[in-house]
């Protein structure tokens, strides 16, 4: 299983997200001090009810609770857009 299928299945058994997007965004950090050991960078928007009535920080600090120790090693860099269905459906004009 690759890096982004992997993030994708704990997510998934971690939210119940009801939209999921993961990009691999490694290969614009080629020759990254911080990525030389292998560490991928990766953009995700995680849309989930679990993460109604927290903030920002708490729902980013739920996704790297789930990512555990591969944050830092096989994940080097993790940029994070954190929804409850009702933000995601604002923001996208009514689509889900």
């Amino acid at each position: 299983m690759d890096r982004v299928q992997w993030i994708e299945t704990t997510l998934r058994a971690a939210f119940a997200p009801q939209h999921l997007e993961i990009g691999d965004d490694s290969a614009a950090h080629r020759g990254h001090a911080g990525a030389a050991a292998g560490g991928g960078h990766y953009s995700v928007v995680v849309v989930s009810s679990a993460f109604a009535g927290l903030d920002r920080l708490a729902r980013q600090r739920a996704v790297y609770a789930a990512l555990g120790d591969s944050v830092g090693a096989a994940i080097h860099a993790l940029t994070l857009r954190t929804l409850t269905p009702e933000e995601w459906r604002q923001q996208s004009g009514g689509g889900a």
